[in-house]
């Protein structure tokens, strides 16, 4: 029989996936000996049961049933009864931290009576009724679905009414009428009464939370973080301990390093007087957690021993939230913390010097997209700037754009291509499209432990929060200066995560440091603080155990000598993709024209002619810049209707011209041959390996012209690895046909030359039939590269630069996708596909080299399953290299399929 529920005493760190993360350390901290209230956990699996058939577990409410009863042994009081009541909280924990993105419930277990009985029982009537409207509050929006503002009017009104801004100036009778206005919303709005009965107001919290697995914004954050939307959440039910009780009393966040930086020391927030999610929600600005060892140095001295065994035992960056109840502390919990990319890779190092980790742990614990990260520019500080006001430095980064004040604003500007600030006093989880869709964001309340803060971080969203001079008014849509200037929507503001400044205007921005250390202007073991010289020695010393324990090579996508040797620079390992056709652009264009034009094989390779200098001078450029390294070159794959004018602005120029009685030769027989080359889906039509079957001689061309260059740089000392390629095959008899004519061009070669030129022809696989018959490709072909972006679109039958603006939102919205097969590999799809190509290819050919050049091979994700299906090498953009370098090492020590 399955067991749905857990006291704390029974689980463990190791048992995320079934407890939570969340319940899982509760339960680790319980047994650790750490001062931890009292509860249970129900699983992840009751979650599941419950989202499936749309109710729990029958079995589920005699084990709540039997841990309460035994948690009310234990307290010595029982769930809500009306003489000093057991409370409890009821909170989401999901395996992978999600946070603020689910529910939770304070304080369940008030009633009308038993509201009286703890006032009584802690002499403290006033916060008594604080926590009674604080669970008819959250009860209301959680488990009612009543809309906040409602509440938040009502606490407003009762500010104003007393003179005050301030929640604790609000006394005992305040806070009853409080409670009354509140219980009077919930019947407008909820249709009912609030329930009075305490083990209906759990039973409605855990249901409560298991639906908000499925809330809007809980999918959109499993979306942005790629969290697999079958694992539920499991339901903490702890016993309440009261940061609200008096001034001795009070909530907290702590970091028992800093997550922006990685640096030791004193990190986090406290508020006197208040509960836990006073904290996160950013609603009053809080104390430095230092502060703390001057208002109760007991607690705070018990905080960080309590800290440092944390840190040991994870052996990581721990987050923590604890509340003090009159002078006692409480741990509520702990998880390894969300940090910044470069608090991520200095944490790392700092852990391997501390003999907490080696180095192979180390690279796990960080990930190809922090480094990216790392890479985006910052801001010039030998600018002029105006500064309009000072935060904390919440997630680095430097972000511009037009200052918004709300979620929809932030989403609609964005879809039409602005780049905008999401400004806010404090963000909740409503704001989550907009804190996507903004380049970065700013709040006016809160510290680094605030939502706004956590979210950000996780997100690699750039943010300052806590900038108390502005005055955010989002109704009248504008903020203000202490100078009294105002700032309407609109206005161009920057904003920088690093330092927590704000300035007017759009400032300019230049490379990063980490950015020039892989360019080699920046010299790892000679750089000083002015770069980050930590960080760059720290993303030094994680890519040499990255590049030394990785077994596919990283190559880059290339078409130009200056690309090539910035890839080179990068790291590449080589040229994993080449495309001719962009060289037929620009000034080329009109030969390529001409060709298409050709009527006679002699006109037709007179163009070839004129374009056979010109390639080989390309391909002589990249071979200098790759020199000693593989270089593969695709031979022409586009449609040739991307080299002619649009028909339809040709017909139009025609038409003009024989209306006024001038019609141009050229024009009409340029017209005769868009149409007769005119298809109706051309990215399926006359392309790839088919133009070279069609044209005779263009292929042939190509092939001389790399052969020749790599003669010259052969005579010139050299050494040219070349790879030459043969686009969209989809039957060994095509691929075989140019093989044949370019083992001709390379015996004249030879000849013409006398260089010894050592070469391999293989084919793109994009085609599902090429990856079908790759059995029989490969007993021809010497190497496989696959082109995932088109095998993409002919295995899914979608054509990209069409249904990513026409359905996909609606795929994503409806879970059909977590993600954009574009964007990260369809492993059950076109991944099997790769499989079936390498497994075949092969067992016919032991030693067939296997390679990836579709955008996937710089995607963190796909990476490693490139590696697990056994590729020699991926290739990427140039800036990309480095991502693709550092996921290649973890990919080789990650368990399968795990790349967070």
């Amino acid at each position: 029989m399955t067991k749905f529920v857990y006291d704390f005493d029974e689980g463990s760190k190791e048992l995320k996936e079934l407890l939570g993360g969340k319940g899982a350390n509760l339960a680790e901290m319980t047994n650790m000996g750490l001062p931890v209230p009292p509860g249970f956990t129900i699983t992840t699996e009751a979650c599941q049961v419950y989202l499936k058939h749309g109710r729990e577990p029958a079995e589920l409410s005699a084990e709540v049933s039997e841990h309460l009863a035994a948690l009310e042994v234990r307290m010595g009081k029982k769930l809500g009864q009306t003489d000093d009541p057991l409370l409890v909280s009821v909170r989401s924990g999901a395996k992978f931290s999600m946070p603020g993105m689910m529910e939770t419930v304070l304080n369940v277990g008030l009633n009308d009576q038993s509201v009286r009985g703890l006032a009584a029982q802690s002499g403290n009537e006033r916060f008594a009724f604080d926590s009674y409207r604080r669970l008819i509050q959250m009860f209301g929006k959680t488990v009612l679905d009543i809309d906040g503002d409602h509440f938040e009017h009502a606490l407003d009104e009762a500010k104003t009414a007393k003179g005050t801004t301030n929640d604790l100036d609000l006394d005992a009778e305040d806070l009853r009428k409080l409670v009354e206005t509140y219980k009077q919303v919930v019947v407008e709005y909820a249709g009912r009464e609030f329930p009075q009965e305490p083990r209906e107001q759990l039973d409605l919290a855990v249901r409560a939370v298991f639906d908000s697995w499925n809330a809007p914004r809980a999918i959109l954050y499993r979306r942005q973080e790629r969290i697999p939307a079958d694992l539920g959440t499991a339901v903490n039910i702890c016993s309440m301990v009261f940061g609200n009780l008096s001034e001795d009393s009070g909530t907290g966040v702590a970091f028992t390093r800093d997550p922006a930086s990685g640096a030791k020391g004193e990190y986090g927030d406290y508020l006197q007087n208040a509960q836990g999610e006073d904290v996160v929600a950013g609603i009053r600005n809080t104390l430095p957690l230092a502060d703390l060892a001057t208002i109760d140095k007991k607690s705070h001295d018990e905080l960080m021993g309590i800290m440092a065994q944390l840190e040991e035992h994870y052996r990581d960056l721990c987050d923590i939230e604890f509340t003090i109840e009159r002078g006692k502390l409480w741990m509520l919990q702990t998880r390894v913390g969300k940090r910044t990319a470069a608090a991520a890779f200095r944490i790392a190092t700092q852990l391997i010097d501390e003999g907490l980790i080696d180095e192979m742990e180390a690279l796990q614990r960080v990930t190809g997209a922090q480094l990216a990260q790392l890479m985006f520019p910052h801001f010039d500080d030998t600018t002029p700037h105006t500064k309009i006001a000072q935060g904390m430095n919440a997630s680095p980064g430097a972000a511009v754009g037009k200052v918004v004040f709300d979620s929809y604003t932030a989403v609609k500007w964005s879809r039409s291509g602005e780049k905008v600030i999401l400004v806010r006093r404090e963000t909740n989880p409503d704001d989550l499209n907009g804190m996507i869709a903004a380049q970065g964001i700013l709040t006016s309340r809160g510290g680094k432990t605030s939502h706004a803060a956590v979210v950000a971080r996780g997100m690699g969203k750039t943010c300052v929060c806590g900038a108390e001079q502005l005055k955010v008014d989002t109704k009248a849509r504008h903020f203000s200066t202490p100078d009294g200037k105002v700032y309407e929507e609109g206005t161009v503001i920057s904003i920088d995560g690093t330092t927590g400044e704000v300035f007017l205007g759009e400032v300019p921005v230049v490379a990063s440091p980490v950015v020039r250390y892989f360019e080699g202007e920046i010299d790892p073991e000679n750089v000083g603080p002015e770069d980050d010289g930590d960080l760059v020695r720290a993303v030094h010393r994680i890519m040499r155990v990255a590049d030394g324990g990785r077994s596919m090579a990283v190559r880059a996508n290339a078409d130009t000598d200056a690309d090539a040797a910035r890839a080179r620079r990068f790291g590449a390992q080589g040229i994993g993709l080449c495309r001719t056709e962009h060289m037929f652009l620009g000034d080329r264009r009109s030969l390529v024209e001409a060709l298409i034009l050709a009527d006679t094989d002699e006109e037709r390779e007179r163009q070839l002619a004129e374009l056979l200098p010109l390639q080989r001078e390309d391909f002589l450029g990249i071979f200098e810049a790759m020199d000693g390294l593989p270089v593969t070159i695709r031979l022409l794959d586009p449609p040739l209707h991307e080299f002619l004018p649009d028909i339809t602005e040709l017909s139009v120029r025609v038409a003009v011209a024989e209306a006024r009685g001038e019609p141009r030769e050229g024009d009409l027989r340029m017209l005769q041959a868009v149409h007769k080359l005119h298809e109706q889906n051309p990215m399926l039509g006359l392309r790839g390996v088919r133009l070279g079957l069609v044209i005779p001689g263009l292929f042939a061309m190509q092939a001389r012209a790399i052969l020749e260059a790599a003669a010259e740089r052969v005579r010139a000392g050299g050494v040219p690895r070349v790879e030459i390629m043969v686009p969209l095959v989809g039957a060994v008899q095509e691929f075989e046909s140019v093989k044949d004519d370019i083992i001709k061009v390379a015996r004249d070669v030879r000849t013409e030359t006398g260089a010894h030129l050592e070469f391999l022809v293989g084919t793109m696989i994009e085609l599902p039939r090429a990856a079908l018959t790759a059995g029989q490709i490969a007993e021809s072909a010497e190497f496989f590269s696959f082109g995932t972006n088109d095998l993409t679109q002919t295995t899914w039958g979608f054509s990209r630069d069409d249904v990513e603006a026409a359905f996909f939102s609606h795929y994503l919205e409806k879970g059909i996708f977590g993600v954009s097969p574009f964007e990260s590999l369809d492993r059950e799809g076109v991944g099997a596909l790769v499989r079936i190509a390498v497994e075949q290819g092969r067992s016919k050919r032991p030693g067939l080299k296997l390679g990836v050049c579709g955008e996937h091979g710089g995607d963190p994700e796909s990476v490693h399953f490139f590696n697990e299906v056994g590729l020699d090498y991926v290739s990427c953009s140039p800036f990309r290299v480095p991502v693709a370098r550092l996921e290649a090492g973890r990919a080789n020590r990650a368990p399968s399929g795990d790349t967070r």
